[in-house]
């Protein structure tokens, strides 16, 4: 339709293809909260008990029960020294997987901060790394749901291609603790990243290395 853009155009095409297959339920209608609850609140994140209706085809409101842990958005970096061409690793205690996992460099956002603010904060922060942010290159990966079926938790990944930086002392919260170390793509990408977010961050990077391979360039440079 006129004034589209191709991705609305493709996911017009995709929802017509879907709707066949359709058990009933009319997915072209909005979801209505019926009822939310907090059923539990901790220090970063609370639970939310939730009775959510889903229209039918027919016009009949069907109700499903969801819990929803909400959770503040997060930013995600993969960070590039362009002049010696390596990336930046972390290791750090990670609950969930009951290890002391690598990844890349990560934090919650502040109330209101700028995403670009909050990455460059967080960097400083457990790296002590502060770029030169006029000879520095952002590309931004995207916007990505860390598991959108339980939690509302939004991570805003990027690379981080930097020019000449500084050091400064790092600053933790009393209970983090972290290492980080520049290590050579190769090392990179043969580490065993068990963290969804950080590998977008790291297969979108390879991706943009092959191509730059491809094109017969000695080294990736700051990309659009």
């Amino acid at each position: 339709m006129f004034g589209e853009s191709k991705r609305e155009q493709l996911e017009r095409r995709l929802d017509h293809k879907l709707n066949a297959t359709s058990d009933g339920i009319d997915m072209d209608v909005p979801a209505k909260v019926v009822s939310s609850e907090t059923v539990y609140t901790g220090r970063i994140f609370h639970v939310d008990d939730m009775r959510i209706a889903l229209t039918d085809k027919g016009g009949e409101e069907h109700e499903i029960s969801r819990q929803v842990l909400r959770h503040a958005p997060c930013v995600v970096m993969l960070v590039h020294d362009m002049s010696n061409d390596r990336y930046l690793i972390e290791r750090e205690y990670r609950a969930g997987s009951d290890m002391f996992a690598y990844g890349l460099p990560a934090g919650l956002m502040d109330e209101g901060e700028d995403v670009l603010d909050a990455a460059l904060r967080e960097l400083g922060e457990e790296t002590g790394v502060v770029p030169d942010c006029d000879a520095m290159g952002v590309d931004y990966v995207g916007d990505f749901y860390s598991s959108e079926g339980m939690t509302d938790e939004l991570a805003h990944i990027m690379v981080l291609h930097l020019g000449p930086f500084k050091h400064e002392p790092r600053h933790f919260d009393p209970d983090e603790h972290v290492e980080s170390a520049w290590i050579p793509w190769s090392d990179l990408a043969a580490t065993r990243i068990t963290s969804s977010n950080s590998m977008i961050a790291i297969q979108h990077e390879a991706l943009h290395r092959l191509l730059a391979k491809n094109s017969d360039k000695d080294k990736p440079t700051l990309f659009s």
